[in-house]
Order: C-alpha cells, then structure tokens, then sequence
C-alpha cells in the first residue's frame, strides 16, 4: 500500500504529516507504521523523510470536535502537544480539503484545543491555560535542591545542579511539560550542554522541554528550545507559550510578547492576572512537498 503524506514546517520546525481520514490503514499496517523504530526511520534526514514530528489526522472521538490529532516524536514516542504542529495541521486539513472551516476544535491527547485560520492564512493557536501545580507539569520536587514560588505566587521556580553548576527553572505546562531558564545570551546559551541534561532529569518523570529564555524587554523575548525526543529545534510552539508564561510569572513580561526562535518569530499573548487565562499563539505554516510512502 501506499500513504501519501505532506512535508510541512512551521518556522523550520518541520514534520510529516499524514491523513488517516480518507486514506485506511488495517491492523497490521498500523502496527507497522507506528512502530517507533519505523518513525525514527522516516525522521532520518539521511535515510528517511526527515522531520522533528510526525503529525496524525484521525476522525474524532467526540461529536464536539472536527478532528483528532496524534504527535510522534522524531524518536518514536507518541507525545501530547506540539503547537507549531497544530497550525500546520490546520493548514493541512484545509489544504488538502477535509474541511473547508477556518474555525477548528480539535482533539489532542490531553483535552481539545481551537485553531482559527486568518484571512491572511496565519494560524491562532487557543493553547488552553497553562498547568502550573507540579503533578499537572509533571515535576517532582524531591529532586530539586530547593524551590520557590514565582513573583506571582502561583507558580514554582525549582533549583537543580547541572555538569555547569545550579540552574533555576521556571515549571510549566502547556499540555506537555517544560522547564525555563534565563539565560543572558541565547546565542551562547550551553544549549547542546545542558539542554540534554535537564530533559532527562529526575526533576522531569516524563522527561521535558528545556527552554532557554533571553528577555530583550517587557514585550521581546529571544528563545531556544531542547526538545523531548527531537534535541533542539528550529522553533517550538509550546516552548514559546511556556517561555512568556514563565517569563509574565516571575514579573519579567507584559501580556502580549514577540517571541524570536531561530527559525522566526511567533506572537504569545495571555493574561497572567486571569486565573484560567487561556494562551494564545500566532504565526506561519507552510507546506514544503507532498509526497508517498510504499508501506
């Protein structure tokens, strides 16, 4: 059998992204391509496809959404949020005509998230409101060498020892967890060093996305992201909603923030004095190819 799919990224953070809605896999071929050593087979840039995720649609579970959407990381695991994957997903069900609404609600593993497509083809990402208590992250605070409430108080600042010495990392979730630290320079930021150190610490029981958070002023943030299961990536979606949600807890952001990846910018805006607030992001997705697979 053969799967067509799309090549697709959003600010260089790039996937594959394939239609299980009007092209039917039966037990044994989906045994087969979900197989993590078959996607880390296709995510090699080598010998495969290449892609930081593969991006699943599926027809929903719920009468209350449009779709239902799976995220594989680049080593195979399945994983709850990616929310650069989530606009190109919305671009991708226009695209290729599985519907024609520019308003979406869509399942993902953890609860259902809005999407709404602008006139202009730039995506609005409702990310929902972030997770702050620590089994909601997760985090486990007996692996930390101290912790502190942030500046607004309904946050928490954990302290842990790296191969460079402490760090202090700001916890949120935004659906998946993520850890935050300010650095003064991204651009010499020890990403590639201590990046792979702290996704895997104990502090992390479901590992986490490490970012690294350079304020430029109340309404600029510069970032870089080590991602769980993928290293760093171009840019991260929930990287950047976590970065300015971290970065509004501890007194450091205003509402709206422009937020610089290295593959270009997205807009995060959430209110941090509204219990519940919902975070909202905008920017680009574009396809790069269409192609297929012989299963």
């Amino acid at each position: 059998m053969r799967l067509k799919f799309s090549k697709m990224h959003g600010l260089g953070n790039d996937f594959m992204v394939v239609d299980l809605v009007t092209q039917h896999l039966d037990h044994r071929q989906r045994e087969r391509f979900f197989a993590p050593a078959n996607i880390r087979r296709l995510a090699d840039r080598h010998f495969g496809i290449g892609f930081d995720q593969l991006l699943v649609v599926e027809p929903p579970e719920s009468p209350d959404a449009d779709f239902r959407y799976r995220i594989f990381n680049a080593d195979g695991g399945e994983v709850e949020q990616c929310g650069n994957g989530a606009r190109c997903f919305a671009r991708f069900v226009r695209g290729r005509g599985l519907t024609r609404k520019r308003h979406l609600v869509v399942e993902v593993m953890k609860g259902k998230i809005g999407l709404d497509v602008t006139k202009d083809e730039q995506v609005v990402v409702d990310m929902g409101p972030p997770h702050l208590a620590l089994p909601d992250v997760p985090a486990d605070a007996a692996h930390a060498t101290a912790t502190r409430n942030t500046a607004h108080g309904h946050g928490t600042v954990a302290t842990v020892q790296t191969s460079l010495g402490a760090r202090e990392l700001t916890l949120v979730s935004m659906g998946n967890p993520h850890g935050v630290l300010r650095v003064d320079d991204v651009v010499t930021a020890p990403v590639e060093v201590i990046g792979p150190e702290l996704e895997k610490h104990p502090l992390f029981p479901a590992r986490a996305n490490i970012g690294f958070l350079q304020v430029l002023d109340r309404q600029a943030v510069a970032l870089r992201v080590f991602e769980r299961g993928s290293g760093e990536t171009l840019a991260c979606g929930t990287g950047a909603c976590a970065a300015v949600v971290a970065g509004q807890l501890n007194g450091w952001l205003d509402d709206e923030v422009s937020v610089t990846l290295p593959g270009g910018k997205l807009v995060i805006r959430h209110d941090v004095r509204a219990h519940g607030a919902h975070v909202l992001m905008t920017g680009p997705a574009t396809t790069v190819f269409h192609g297929q697979i012989d299963l």
